[in-house]
């Protein structure tokens, strides 16, 4: 086990076997210095974990909450793997490409081997309060897993998420209003009262316009899930987006993006985090 401890925040490293992956998944621990087994804690999963040392997540966790601008967050971040597109993804439905084959045993490594190793290790007890999030194709796993699971989970953090992800290809006889996964997912699904998700864009994540509407598709899809949310009876209270203007689809543009989602997610005070330019919020 690696481990390093700053002013607010003990990170530490572990590897974790999986027999449903048959691997061993690399998970990074952030969790408070203030953490005892009797408080009630949140807990946010986030892919591409590898990801997080870039930006850097700890320094940033650290100073939220040494600010005291969030309230005490256990933050998991999880490797992906070299099989990465199989094990992301929609886990009940592959893309047209047979991608996201292993999504659910991606799920039953999450459900079945990691949440119990980290309540057993941390003594993490009773009602223990839980998000996931995640950048483009880990963005769409971690909606995924929040919408087929909420009675485990009651918040989604996507970041630039592959909300493209489709049945069919474009040349296959592609239909808008049904061949997006996830916006069908949320379509035959139903409304679960104390769910939110959180959504981000970049003005430049990509030039893709399928459509040809002058909307980038990555805009276009999240607007597009957030509409089908919002039949389902969601709000603006339990939904919020905001799209970045000068935002790329690239690690900085979403480790500057991460301060503003774990405010609203768990913020003890006002927003220190303006959504007005270079961002816009709807």
């Amino acid at each position: 086990m690696q481990c390093k401890e700053l002013a607010a925040l003990v990170v530490e490293q572990i590897t974790v076997p999986s027999q449903f992956l048959q691997r061993d998944v690399t998970i990074d621990i952030y969790r408070p210095t203030t953490f005892s087994p009797n408080d009630k804690l949140s807990l946010l999963l986030i892919n591409d974990g590898q990801d997080l040392p870039k930006m850097p997540f700890a320094p940033l966790l650290n100073e939220l909450l040494i600010n005291g601008v969030i309230h005490p967050l256990f933050c998991i971040g999880i490797h992906a793997g070299e099989d990465r597109r199989m094990e992301y993804g929609t886990a009940k439905v592959l893309d047209f490409m047979q991608r996201g084959a292993k999504a659910e045993l991606h799920a039953q490594f999450v459900l079945f081997e990691l949440l119990p190793l980290l309540k057993e290790t941390y003594h993490l007890q009773g009602n223990l309060d839980m998000a996931y999030a995640g950048f483009s194709l880990g963005g769409l796993a971690a909606i995924d897993m929040v919408w087929n699971y909420p009675q485990l989970f009651s918040i989604a953090g996507v970041f630039s998420g592959s909300l493209w992800w489709r049945s069919k290809d474009l040349d296959q006889g592609y239909n808008e209003d049904t061949d997006r996964i996830m916006h069908q997912q949320v379509r035959m699904g139903k409304y679960h009262a104390g769910q939110r998700f959180y959504f981000t864009t970049g003005s430049q994540d990509e030039t893709a316009d399928r459509n040809n509407n002058g909307i980038i598709d990555s805009i276009d899809d999240t607007l597009g899930l957030i509409e089908e949310l919002k039949k389902k009876g969601y709000t603006d209270k339990d939904i919020h987006y905001i799209n970045y203007e000068d935002g790329r689809h690239d690690v900085e543009t979403w480790a500057r993006a991460l301060p503003a989602f774990l405010e609203w997610g768990w913020g003890n005070k006002a927003s220190r985090f303006p959504t007005s330019s270079p961002a816009e919020s709807c």
